[in-house]
């Protein structure tokens, strides 16, 4: 059975900043439909001041207004799970045990649609719903009571997200110090420069305090930092204000209910422990620890970041 009322959480994390870690650390929780991959929901229709930061994979969807139940399936990006259920052989999730065809997915969305207004919080309810619906060896405990996505930079949407579900649509955003997200965002094959990355991660935590503040019941800001020091705890007392209980099994990270030895190829992030967090931002070197520190200092005191940072930078 699933749940009559549509509960849904999506997390959001600037690249590298604990927010596959995050997602991975829910996925086992009883009481949460957790999607298996980024859920990627933005689509070709997105264009404002911020597309040309952001790839609109990670937006919040728009639709036109005259597009069809199944034009808005095929509108939907959502490039990982798509890969994954379309051509497999080409996906980095090839090995994971994923039983779920895009036509059976694509049915259930429209089916749940069928004389429903075609509203953007309708289609993306549908969406989060039809994927569980199709996913054969989905392993259910019977608890469920919400849904759980994930897409990078989506919480500077997190107005649309709260709005399109009126006190049943939380955003929870996970930031991370700037040196060891970089640190992790440099491990890449093509990496963004200092400029291009720092620009995009502060302009994400602005609008994370901006909603936090305006929407203070529904958008919820956790430190990545916090989250590997207490898993659980960190975890419980965030999912507590979303009416989620506590669960032993926020403790490791896993995929379909099974652990996972590290979370790649889920996230960059690969063991998430104090010590490796720490360690990344060191890699670093002067020249790029001081340009970091002074295109992010003022958040690095907001999110009060200052001890992290003197371990890894002495600023």
């Amino acid at each position: 059975m699933t749940p009559k009322t549509f509960k849904f959480i999506m997390l959001s994390a600037m690249y590298e900043n604990g927010g596959n870690t995050t997602h991975r650390l829910l996925d086992g929780h009883p009481e949460l439909f957790v999607y298996p991959f980024e859920s990627q929901p933005g689509s070709k229709y997105v264009n404002d001041f911020m597309s040309s930061m952001y790839p609109l994979k990670y937006r919040w969807p728009v639709f036109p207004s005259t597009a069809t139940a199944e034009e808005m399936y095929e509108l939907i990006i959502d490039e990982e799970g798509k890969v994954r259920s379309k051509t497999p052989y080409v996906s980095k999730f090839r090995d994971a045990d994923f039983q779920m065809t895009d036509k059976n997915r694509k049915n259930e969305f429209v089916k749940f649609l069928k004389g429903k207004p075609l509203t953007r919080g309708n289609a993306m309810e549908a969406f989060f719903r039809a994927t569980f619906e199709a996913w054969k060896n989905y392993k259910r405990t019977g608890k469920e009571k919400a849904y759980v996505g994930y897409s990078p930079i989506i919480g500077v949407d997190g107005d649309k997200i709260i709005e399109d579900y009126k006190g049943n649509g939380y955003v929870l955003h996970v930031v991370r110090n700037p040196f060891s997200a970089y640190g992790d965002t440099s491990k890449r094959a093509v990496p963004l420069s200092i400029a291009h990355y720092m620009t995009g991660w502060v302009n994400s935590q602005y609008f994370a305090k901006l909603y936090a503040e305006k929407y203070p019941k529904n958008f919820l800001i956790v430190r990545y930092e916090d989250i590997i020091k207490d898993k659980i705890g960190t975890l419980s007392a965030v999912l507590k204000k979303a009416g989620i209980s506590s669960s032993k099994t926020l403790a490791v990270p896993s995929w379909n209910g099974e652990v996972l030895k590290e979370v790649y190829p889920w996230g960059t992030v690969r063991i998430p422990t104090e010590e490796v967090n720490i360690q990344t931002g060191k890699e670093l070197s002067k020249q790029q620890l001081d340009e970091i520190y002074q295109r992010t200092k003022s958040y690095i005191q907001d999110f009060d970041f200052v001890n992290v940072c003197k371990k890894i930078s002495g600023k």
